[in-house]
Parts: C-alpha cells; structure tokens; sequence
C-alpha cells in the first residue's frame, strides 16, 4: 500500500471526519484522479519537429509511470500555424496507487527541488474542490536524466478530489502534506 495512501486512511480522513463534523464515511474528502499535461506546440506547427512531442511522451512516461496519451488540436489556429487534428501535446491520467505514489513523490521529492521554492499557492482552487498548479521543468523529478532531455518543458498537475468546496480540499491536501504558502 502506498505510504499516501495509508496516511490518508490513518490519520487524515478522521482528522477531516472530526473538523467538518461528518455523519457518514462517503462524505469524507478523499482523491479521486491526478491528471498531468504537457503541451508541445512546436510538434504541431506546420514547419514543427515530430520528435519533440515523442521525446515529451518518454519524460512523461518516466515520472508518471503510465503511457501517456496524445492530445489533439480541436481548432485550426493560422497565428499558431496549427491544424486541427495536429498532435500538440500529450497527457496522463493517474487512479488509485499510482495516483498516491506520483503525488508522494511530487510533494516529498520534487517540490523541494524547485529554485527558490516558496511554497503552493493556496488559491489555485476552481471552486469545487479541485486543484491545478503548474511546474516549470521537469527536471525537478528525480527519475527524469538530465543527459538525455532535449528540452526543458513545464506541465500542468490538477489533483481533482471529492471535496465540495475549496476549504475541504485544502484541509485534505495540507493533511496529506501540500506545502501551501502563507498568505
């Protein structure tokens, strides 16, 4: 079982039960999918290199643990020299253990690798209790070769838990270790 995942059921999910005042287990916060994004524009240009996007796929492969999957451009753009249909990214969508080990080792391992790290914006809810941040470059996992990348590319984390309202999904991502900065 993953060490997340065990203190999740152990000590945050009472601790949650207990601050809200919930009556039943089900109502208990808990994580329901971890989805990273990478967009690669360049692959898509007209005049773009396909290797880009495959060398994106292989990097997000390594931290993810899961193949990712191509994602299309729905519209043609003429400013962004993009088609539609054109491959322009790739993403990954992570449930039950690899979800907590991803997020274990993003919060306890890669987070503390980022320069001048201050900590996650506490804002960066949608409302319903998902939470989306961004990081720069990859780099910041350890299991990412820093000789074999060809560029530096940033990625989009949204961790969508069950949470309705961004107080409940705070008080479960800070639980389980979230570094929020102060406000």
């Amino acid at each position: 079982m993953p060490r997340l995942k065990e203190l999740y059921q152990k000590q945050v999910a009472p601790a949650l039960a207990k601050e809200f005042g919930y009556a039943n287990v089900m109502q208990i916060p808990r994580l329901r999918k971890v989805v990273l994004n990478m967009g690669v524009g360049q692959a898509g240009q007209t005049s773009g290199d396909p290797k880009l996007l495959d060398n994106a796929m292989r990097d997000m492969g390594i931290m993810a643990g899961q193949k990712p999957c191509v994602t299309r451009a729905k519209k043609s753009i003429s400013n962004f020299k993009i088609r539609a249909g054109a491959r322009i990214g790739c993403k990954v969508t992570l449930r039950g253990d690899r979800m907590y080990e991803f997020l274990d080792r993003f919060i306890s391992t890669a987070l503390p690798r980022v320069r001048d790290f201050q900590g996650i914006s506490p804002s960066a809810f949608d409302g319903r209790g998902n939470f989306a941040t961004g990081v720069r470059e990859q780099l910041i996992f350890p299991e990412i070769d820093y000789d074999k990348i060809d560029k530096v590319r940033g990625m989009d984390i949204i961790v969508c838990t069950s949470a309705r309202t961004d107080e409940e999904a705070r008080a479960l991502l800070k639980g389980l270790g979230m570094p929020f900065r102060q406000k």
